[in-house]
């Protein structure tokens, strides 16, 4: 019963704070805390169980919902599920942490709605029945939108719907493509299910796997987010509060390329082949269009919302190699991307909170007053940028050379948009660390213990992935290399067999 018990935390937890808070003022912070807790030690867990069965690890719970219409309380764990179960709970971790002391509004509903979100996440990630994964995918939506109507700045509602509508409405176009793998299987079969594993033998001609890649593609582009459908992102990040950020840039995101990996690559393996080129297109449009926007940004958390969507236009790159090389510089990117974006995130919340400010023409000369906090900011800057020996630098650089052996136009391209990135991040260290002091020092000092603890594991953690990423692309490399193989037949769509994750 690991999965489930390690589902049903966050849910427990978030009941308990909203609880605790009207019990004991300032209670539910703690609760948040322990859950937060209780989730690292989940997914330490997992881990020690990975190691122990090798790279090939696979756990699986299943019990009987609706059996009448093939629903099943299905969870099932790999080696990516693993990696996106341990950010998971580091950044629940990072996103309790940050909301620590700033959170005094409704304390219980805040930490209720955040949970649930990181219930709703955690859900997503280890779903193996799609029935499941839709009903987890749309709870997520809820408690974000509240998170940043309620407890966001000052455009906060406008951003809370316009993230609920473009959210919802590509949910719409995944729910259509999932009825219809339902569909199909049950009139080739006649056994009607929503179960993944039996849901990957479907056989399809390459017109249905167009048709099925076009409404998965639409309804995880969106979180991703693909470029022409981003415009909800930059709004969210600006208004959202700093938890909402690092859960936004940190996971959300992440769920929508997970899809893509775990749905479309699999379930249409014939039309993503076809139409590999235009998503890797996409990815490269998204490269630069998030770089240059980037650059143009005054308000840090734009800045960092925008560099996101630029760093996401390496995932869609790299999955559309549709290899083993780009698709473990895919994961890795997903990892090493949500630790430092979140951790960016982070920074930019504790400068605003000392300063109430984010706006890099007031900002400058900060390593002065608060050297340890500009070189945490450094140092997650060049990270996501890429550095050589930080996790980023692997994950981009496997990215560009597995799209580069199917696009290398497409990957030359890519790299090019590196070039960009360089450019807006000299920019945002530049304006905001050095220079002279424009504000006055700030009465809150510089890094207290509580922020040192936050922001040390992930730096090391990302040091420790540029130096050592063996253990990350191993976990990674079975769902690979079993995908690839299935995705690379392509003669027969009568006749596919897909295998399963490890």
């Amino acid at each position: 019963m690991t999965l489930v018990c390690l589902l049903s935390i966050p849910f427990i937890g978030a009941i308990a704070a909203l609880v605790a808070e009207r019990i004991l003022k300032n209670s539910a912070r703690w609760v948040a805390l322990s859950t937060a807790i209780a989730l690292v030690y989940g997914a330490y867990q997992l881990w020690q169980q990975s190691v122990a069965h090798g790279a090939g690890y696979f756990q699986w719970q299943s019990f009987e919902w609706i059996p009448s219409y093939g629903v099943s309380f299905t969870l099932g764990i790999d080696g990516i599920g693993l990696l996106m179960v341990g950010l998971t709970a580091l950044l629940t971790l990072m996103a309790v942490g940050s909301a620590w002391n700033y959170v005094k509004k409704k304390a219980g509903g805040f930490y209720f709605c955040l949970l649930w979100v990181i219930g709703g996440t955690l859900g997503v990630f280890i779903a193996h029945d799609l029935f499941l994964f839709y009903f987890l995918w749309e709870m997520m939506l809820v408690p974000m939108y509240f998170l940043i109507g309620i407890w966001g700045h000052e455009n906060r509602v406008y951003a809370a719907i316009k993230f609920f509508l473009f959210t919802f409405g590509g949910g719409l176009f995944l729910l259509a493509s999932l009825l219809g793998m339902y569909w199909i299987h049950g009139q080739t079969t006649g056994d009607y299910t929503f179960d993944y594993q039996l849901l990957l033998n479907t056989p399809l001609t390459v017109t249905q796997q167009s048709w099925i890649l076009l409404g998965l593609f639409l309804g995880f582009a969106v979180k991703l987010p693909a470029f022409g459908i981003h415009t909800w992102l930059p709004d969210a990040h600006t208004e959202a509060p700093t938890a909402g950020s690092i859960i936004l840039a940190g996971l959300l995101l992440k769920t929508g390329a997970y899809g893509l990996i775990r749905f479309a690559l699999p379930f249409c393996p014939d039309a993503f082949e076809i139409y590999s080129s235009c998503i890797g297109l996409l990815g490269v449009v998204g490269i630069f269009y998030g770089a240059i926007l980037a650059f143009a940004q005054e308000d840090l958390k734009r800045l960092v919302a925008y560099s996101s969507i630029s760093h996401m236009g390496f995932v869609l790159l790299a999955l559309a190699g549709n290899n083993v090389v780009s698709g473990q510089g895919a994961v890795m990117q997903l990892v090493c991307h949500g630790l430092s974006a979140g951790a960016l995130f982070a920074v930019v919340g504790m400068i605003d909170q000392r300063y109430h400010t984010r706006n890099l023409k007031q900002l400058g000369g900060l390593w002065k007053p608060l050297p340890r906090l500009a070189g945490f900011l450094v140092f997650f800057a060049v990270a996501s940028l890429g550095l050589p020996g930080l996790g980023n630098f692997i994950a981009e650089l496997l990215s560009l050379v597995g799209a580069y052996k199917t696009h290398p136009a497409l990957a030359i391209a890519g790299a090019v948009g590196l070039f960009f990135a360089a450019i807006y991040t000299l920019k945002f260290i530049g304006k905001s660390v050095h220079g002279p002091l424009k504000l006055q020092d700030s009465t809150a000092g510089d890094l207290k213990l509580r922020e040192w603890a936050l922001l040390t594991p992930l730096a090391l953690l990302l040091l420790w992935l540029g130096l050592q990423p063996g253990p990350l692309l191993k976990l990674s490399e079975p769902w690979w290399q079993s995908t690839v193989k299935t995705a690379v037949h392509s003669t027969a769509p009568a006749t596919l067999n897909k295998g399963n994750d490890s």
